[in-house]
């Protein structure tokens, strides 16, 4: 098949144009390399230097990741992307080039642009020339929410009806998801490096598989086996045997834990599996348990790409750290994208004591009863005060039960409301107890607690046909 494709020029540089020859692939190997933003540090260079693979793709955004972003972008316009990516890349980077390995990653965050422009200055300097970057964006709409009112587009909660002005003034980022099509046409054109906004996680994975085998977009089986294969990885090592909850003590090496690649084929099987001599699991019960991880209805897993079936799909071990995917069924995409939304929802502050044997329990709780009624006593007013009992109830809530004395109880209490001033008061009520409340406490080394922003999450719908996903190939 022989392509022609023109690269989008920077301002200032000439458009270039060149023509390239590529064939079909029998099968290609896509490996996970972050499963979000401060995951494992060394997964990438494990992907690159353990074993062969063609792709590596790096999942860095979860919902309030982008309104962190959104604000270190506000500081500094410079900045708004993910910059663990950019060192990774400067580690990997040499090997990928060497190796024809392609790199894929959301984490441009809100400044796509600005993460390309910082992997281009440290390529320049270690003498790294022509280098293909591209990058997706569009997916940011923070700054068009009025004009999208105005047209009629109301972005309404998707999950409660209620309408965006209920907290239009506090919204601090507003992101599309897109899918994969974006990242196709950036490979399309001859990109090393992909670097996208709000890409979904899935989409990272199916765009290798459809740009290599020619996938259509109504294609649905095959795209939903793809989406399939990119929520197996798109948790990183999870789907290796981190996080196993069927058998964790069967899984070996966890210190060495090597991720996930999918070994993906035009017909849309997929082989999930792990490079030899690193730790992990890879086996039917690890990867059907990172199947059933965020998900609603399974017959009908919605992404931009297609809806997936996920009651169809069918798994198998076909050796050690081998298990073939299969039989995967889809259906056409919705013509809508989701909206991912952030707004400032008050201020939170969170501190902890702890409280020694004997009668732990019962000092901490006695502890959290005296603190709760000198705020009260304050006429301090808050959304919610929650306590919880660590060693005792701080995961099971009230199903929790003491069978016998512990040695230490940790009480931690917080507080949430829309109040500074009140939530920087309980702050200076903590410390109070350490000697005028029960005795044998400790924990208490940190200082007050400080309020923090309470960041609230707003999904909403829009219409595929008002937004426009931008593609740029630069090569420097």
């Amino acid at each position: 098949m022989r392509s022609r494709i023109t690269l989008a020029p920077k301002a200032g540089w000439d458009s270039l144009s060149i023509t390239t020859t590529y064939c079909m692939k029998d099968k290609i190997r896509i490996a996970s390399g972050q499963g979000f933003w401060g995951d494992l540090q060394n997964a990438p260079y494990d992907q690159v230097t353990k074993g062969p693979i063609d792709y590596i793709m790096m999942d860095f955004l979860a919902e309030v990741t982008m309104s962190i972003l959104q604000k270190q972008k506000k500081r500094n316009p410079e900045t708004g992307y993910a910059r663990d990516l950019v060192h990774m890349i400067e580690h990997i980077l040499p090997i990928c080039l060497e190796k024809g390995i392609r790199i894929i990653s959301n984490g441009g965050g809100v400044n796509p642009k600005g993460c390309r422009d910082a992997i281009f200055s440290w390529a320049h300097k270690k003498g790294i020339r022509n280098l293909k970057i591209g990058t997706v964006f569009g997916d940011d709409i923070l700054g068009s929410l009025d004009e999208f009112s105005k047209r009629g587009i109301k972005l309404n909660n998707m999950d409660t009806g209620e309408s965006l002005d209920a907290v239009r003034n506090k919204v601090m980022s507003a992101n599309v998801y897109f899918g994969a099509w974006p990242i196709v046409d950036a490979l399309n054109q001859g990109a090393q490096i992909v670097i996208t906004g709000r890409t979904t996680d899935t989409g990272l994975t199916l765009a290798p598989m459809v740009h290599e085998f020619g996938w259509k977009e109504d294609d649905w089986d095959r795209i939903a086996a793809g989406t399939v294969a990119g929520h197996i990885l798109e948790c990183g090592g999870q789907a290796s045997g981190g996080n196993f909850s069927a058998d964790w003590r069967s899984v070996p090496d966890l210190a060495r834990i090597g991720f996930p690649i999918a070994e993906a084929f035009p017909n849309g099987e997929v082989i999930i599996t792990k490079h030899e001599n690193t730790g992990g699991l890879v086996s039917r019960q690890t990867v059907t348990e990172q199947l059933m991880y965020e998900i609603g209805n399974p017959a009908n897993y919605i992404t931009p790409d297609c809806v997936a079936d996920f009651t169809t799909i069918h798994l198998e071990d076909i050796g050690p750290n081998r298990v073939r995917m299969f039989g995967v069924r889809g259906k056409p995409a919705t013509d809508s994208y989701k909206v991912s939304m952030s707004y400032l929802d008050g201020y939170t502050a969170i501190g902890t004591l702890t409280y020694a044997w004997p009668d732990a329990l019962e000092k901490a709780k006695a502890a959290d009863e005296i603190l709760r009624r000198r705020l009260s006593d304050l006429g301090l007013n808050f959304d919610e005060i929650r306590s919880e009992f660590m060693g005792y109830n701080s995961c099971h809530g009230p199903l929790s039960v003491m069978p016998n004395e512990t040695n230490e109880v940790v009480l931690r209490i917080g507080v949430r409301g829309h109040d500074h001033k009140a939530v920087e008061r309980f702050g200076m009520e903590l410390a109070p107890l350490i000697l005028t409340g029960p005795p044998a406490v400790t924990g208490f080394a940190g200082g007050r607690p400080k309020p923090s922003e309470v960041v609230a999450y707003w999904p909403a719908l829009i219409p595929k046909t008002a937004v426009q996903p931008i593609v740029e190939v630069v090569e420097v």
